[in-house]
């Protein structure tokens, strides 16, 4: 099956501030914030949730498609991903732009507060599906927002089943604009945090976000997901990790494992629990593309956790 990512790609710059941002915030205060956090380290990473989706199905074997604008300085990041089993062959590389740039800072309880640089993001809507043939599964992942509907109306038009995952688009969203990317997708996939959001935007709750979509996954950090259908609702665990490092790309992790299992036509349970082993490993490591796993290593990780899996889903 052919597997589309949207999505935006950034370069990632990760910061550790040693403390709690909760203790310099103060409520009364809100009307006017200034706050300046000296951090202890930076680093560098390749970054976006569109390579980190796609990294993550590279490494349980399949070869994505990546469908996303870049900027002059992608060359090398390019030449990595190819090298990692990602097909670059639908990026659109803008000559005049940077790629879009992620600016997080995270604090010792995991909480995060960052900045978004668009750069060539904003060329996202130049990039069709009218343009790419034998589509299977697409996940619609954070990108430019006006460029997420577009794709999500093509999908709909073109009758290619797609997962709509807003993310944090959506606080930029507007109610309007969530509910034309949930409407007709096979399934949309946010956070606890977010689905309240969409919930107070586009003013659907479980069951109605279900008479528009087939499928809603709440993933809900270390309590693991839910996963609503037919009225009916699912709870998969989240697996233990070894160690906690950073949070950055493990939703995207488990999107990845999610797409993955759709893909070879599991229950959306059923590929929730391989989202969470590949969601773990994530979470183990700086960044969301810095970790890597051999299929036998993943289905142990798997099996201690969720029992026996099909040989075949990581052959």
């Amino acid at each position: 099956m052919k597997l589309i990512v949207t999505g935006s790609i950034a370069f990632d710059y990760l910061m550790s501030f040693p403390g709690k941002f909760t203790e310099h915030i103060l409520p009364e205060h809100l009307q006017r914030v200034s706050l300046s956090f000296l951090v202890d380290s930076m680093d560098k990473r390749r970054g976006g949730c569109a390579p980190n989706i796609a990294y993550t199905l590279a490494l349980l074997g399949e070869r994505p498609y990546l469908m996303a604008t870049a900027g002059q300085d992608f060359g090398d990041y390019r030449a990595w991903l190819e090298a990692a089993g990602v097909d670059t062959s639908l990026v659109l590389q803008v000559p005049d732009k940077f790629t879009a740039s992620f600016f997080c800072s995270t604090d010792t309880e995991n909480n995060q507060i960052a900045s978004f640089y668009t750069g060539a993001m904003a060329n996202a809507a130049e990039l069709s599906f009218r343009t790419v043939e034998d589509c299977g599964l697409v996940i619609i992942s954070p990108n430019d927002p006006a460029a997420m509907v577009q794709y999500a109306e093509e999908c709909r038009a073109l009758d290619i089943p797609f997962i709509f995952d807003p993310g944090q688009q959506c606080a930029r969203m507007s109610g309007d604009d969530l509910r034309a990317g949930i409407e007709g997708a096979r399934v949309l996939i946010c956070n606890d945090y977010e689905f309240e959001l969409i919930r107070q935007k586009t003013g659907l709750d479980e069951g109605q976000v279900l008479e528009q979509a087939d499928i809603l996954v709440v993933t809900r950090g270390e309590h693991g997901s839910w996963v609503y259908q037919d009225d009916q609702r699912a709870e998969v665990a989240a697996v233990t990790p070894h160690r906690i490092v950073d949070p950055t790309g493990v939703g995207d992790a488990f999107r990845g494992g999610l797409m993955k299992g759709m893909s070879l036509g599991l229950s959306c349970a059923e590929a929730a629990r391989i989202g969470s082993v590949a969601a773990t490993y994530a979470l183990e490591h700086l960044g969301g593309t810095s970790h890597a796993y051999a299929p036998a290593e993943f289905r142990d990780r798997y099996e201690a956790h969720f029992g026996p899996l099909d040989a075949a889903v990581l052959a």
